[in-house]
Parts: structure tokens; C-alpha cells; sequence
């Protein structure tokens, strides 16, 4: 049974932009759809995917200079691109003797803005859930810092 009010946009979040209409919800997918799912976010659950992705959001760019960018080699640039193709979220474009990369399905960050979102809400609810354990005078940001140290006295001639 779906909870979600009738006017609420298909992302499933109350003022959030809609997603692409879908006919598909994960309620009562075969085993096969699952694996295909839990597929896609395996390819997202690598930091160098995510770097790359990040990278490609200020436009087209080839292995070599995505290998500069991420500090790694460029088989391994192209290894990771050949995963996010596999699941349609980069696609490449021959220019010459050069290869691009680009983004070929946008959503993909909306999906990780919603993870980060719930990442820092969760973050927070934990700081503030150990601030309650912390005496006043440690919550002060002075009580934070560490204590400046005198400095020596040195005799002028």
C-alpha cells in the first residue's frame, strides 16, 4: 500500500522536483528486477565512480584528463567508466583520436543529493544527540579550543 498523498511528486518527496513518471515501483519486484537494482547501486558504491561523476557534471571530458583530476591511472579511469556505462549513467563520443565522457542520465544526481541530504540530517541528529552528553562548559566553542600556551620571556641586551 502506497502512504504517499495523492498530490506528492513521484520522487516521493513533499517539495521535491518529480521524477521521471514511472510505472515500475520496487513494491513487488521479481527477484531478477531486485538484482538489477541492487546491480546499479553497486556501481554508485565506489568512491572513484563518484569522483568521476562529480567531475563529469561541468561537461564532457576524456580518460586522460579525468585520470589528471582523480590522482588515478588511466586504465583505471577507464575501467571505472566502462561500469557506469554498463548501467547507462555515462555514455562516450569518439572526437578524433580522443574519447569523451559525458553524463547520460542525469537523475543519477538527484539520487546522490538525496543520499547526502539524508547523510547530513543523520550527522546532525547524532551530534546533536552527543551534545546532550556534554557538560555546559564543554559546549562552549572556547572550551573547544585548546588552551594558547605562554610564550617565554627572552632578555633584550
Amino acid at each position: 500500500m502506497n502512504s504517499l498523498p495523492r498530490n506528492a511528486p513521484a520522487s516521493g518527496i513533499i517539495g521535491a522536483s518529480p521524477l521521471p513518471v514511472c510505472s515500475l515501483v520496487m513494491e513487488g519486484l521479481p527477484k531478477q528486477a531486485l538484482e538489477e537494482i541492487a546491480s546499479y547501486f553497486q556501481v554508485l558504491a565506489e568512491p572513484t565512480r563518484l569522483a568521476l561523476l562529480n567531475l563529469l557534471r561541468d561537461g564532457d571530458r576524456n580518460v586522460g584528463e579525468l585520470a589528471q583530476l582523480t590522482g588515478s591511472t588511466s586504465a583505471n579511469v577507464s575501467r571505472h567508466l566502462t561500469q557506469l556505462m554498463r548501467h547507462g549513467l555515462v555514455a562516450r563520443e569518439s572526437r578524433g583520436t580522443s574519447v569523451y565522457y559525458r553524463i547520460a542520465d542525469a537523475s543519477v544526481y538527484q539520487l546522490c543529493d538525496l543520499v547526502c541530504g539524508n547523510l547530513a540530517r543523520r550527522f546532525e541528529r547524532a551530534a546533536t544527540e552527543r551534545a546532550a552528553f556534554l557538560s555546559p562548559a564543554a559546549r562552549t566553542p572556547a572550551a573547544a579550543a585548546p588552551a594558547a600556551k605562554p610564550r617565554a620571556r627572552t632578555r633584550s641586551a
